[in-house]
Order: C-alpha cells, then structure tokens, then sequence
C-alpha cells in the first residue's frame, strides 16, 4: 500500500514524492484511501508552522499560513472551484455548456471572484482561530474536506469518460472506503472534545448541498467539482468555528 499512498501526497501536495514506476489503475483508486492522512500531514505541517509563528502578530500568521497552505497544496483545488464557478455561471442551467466551460484552462471573472473570496474568508477565520489558539479546528477541516472527497467518488456518478477521475472513481475500493468514512467522524469523536462534533455535522452538510447542486446541473461529479467540495467545506468549517466561538454554541453543546 505504499504506492497508493505516495500517489495520494504526489497528487494532493508539492511535497517532493517521486514514483519510480507508472501507477496502475488498481494503484490509483486505492491512492484514495489515504486522502485524510494527507489532510492529516498537511494540517499538522501548517500547525507546526503556526507554533513556530507563536510569537509573530497573529495577521502575519494567519497571511502566512493561508500562503503556505496554497503553496503546499499548489492550489490544487483552488483550480477546480475557479472552473467549477465560471462553469456553473457561464452554463446558464445547460450541462453541456457547464461541461465545456469546466474545460477551458481560461479563469473568468466568477473564477477570480471565487478564489479571492475563499481566500479572504479562510485567512479572517484563521486570524480569529490562531488568537483562540483553535489550531485542532484547522486540522480538523483539512482532514474532514479530503474524506469527503471518498464519499463524492463513492456515491457520486463521474461524468466524465477519461482522465485521473474517472480512474479513481472506476477502481474505489468501495468496502475500505466506506470502513474509513466510518472511522474518521468516529475518530474526530473519540480524539477530540465533543463540541467538535459539529464541525463533521458542517462538513456532512456542506457536502450534500453541493452534491445536489452537482446532481441537479451536470448530474453528477467531476475533478474541477470535486477541488470545489475541498475549497468550500475547508472554508465552511473553519467559519462555523469561528461563529461558534463568539456565540457560546461550543459551550452550549458541552452542557448539553
């Protein structure tokens, strides 16, 4: 299982992974049983880098981190909510012109717009979160949007006919996909404190507004939807945290 698994960190990060032989198709859907564990690096890599910015004014840290989360996954996802944006705007409700914008390497003016503001909300979430030194919430997204990804894959048609999507979704493993979508939320219960329960709620209810939009315009998944799943639920997560915070809905839930 090593190569599945350095597929996974190749594909999700920048980190300097070199594969020394063409992977197989079997190879490449199983790379998808290690999408937490690389949610779980690079969160814990961005933490590491928080706590070494310990004493740094809490704005530069938060710039700082956005920056190195971007540049650690090589702002992988950002593309596919660009494209999924200018797709789902330009399509005008049509899902053959959704498909064919989806396609087009160009970012439009949605796309640009999409990115500035998930950029935005993600580093005010985070100036918030390093103040209340809420570094597990970060993780916690991180981990949370990448086991999602399993689930769109699973349950999910891939409407597109070729590409490193429709691998992953032909080869799924389904049986071990399905026993770690059951031990992640179980863990985040387990490992954490109860109020955090609400973060997994958020990233299950993030995920199926955006699968059926996904159902309803183009009638099922593609890569460009999939890095959009990522973007939105990491950036959903993180402000639900933050609101629940400043509103006692953490300590409400540990009375309750």
């Amino acid at each position: 299982m090593i190569k599945p698994f350095l597929i996974a960190v190749q594909f999700l990060t920048r980190l300097p992974v070199r594969l020394t032989t063409q992977p197989s198709e079997k190879d490449l859907g199983y790379s998808l049983l290690f999408y937490p564990f690389v949610g779980l690096i690079i969160g814990s890599l961005l933490i590491g880098l928080g706590w070494l910015l310990s004493s740094t004014p809490p704005l530069v840290t938060a710039a700082l981190l956005v920056t190195s989360w971007i540049l650690l996954t090589g702002g992988l996802h950002l593309d596919g909510l660009a494209d999924s944006a200018d797709a789902w705007i330009g399509g005008m409700g049509d899902r053959i012109k959704t498909l064919a914008i989806m396609k087009d390497p160009n970012c439009g003016p949605a796309g640009v717009m999409s990115i500035v503001l998930i950029i935005l909300l993600k580093f005010v979430a985070l100036y918030t979160l390093v103040i209340n030194n809420e570094w597990i919430t970060l993780l916690l997204a991180i981990i949370l949007a990448r086991t999602l990804l399993l689930l769109l894959f699973l349950t999910t048609p891939y409407v597109r006919f070729n590409g490193l999507g429709s691998s992953l979704a032909a080869n799924q493993p389904r049986r071990w996909s399905i026993s770690i979508l059951a031990a992640v939320p179980f863990s985040v219960f387990l490992l954490t404190d109860i109020r955090y329960s609400l973060l997994a709620l958020t990233a299950i209810i993030t995920f199926l507004f955006l699968r059926h939009l996904m159902f309803q315009r183009i009638g099922g998944t593609t890569g460009d939807t999939a890095g959009a799943l990522v973007e939105t639920t990491e950036t959903t997560v993180l402000l639900v945290s933050v609101i629940a915070l400043n509103t006692n809905i953490y300590s409400m839930i540990e009375l309750w």
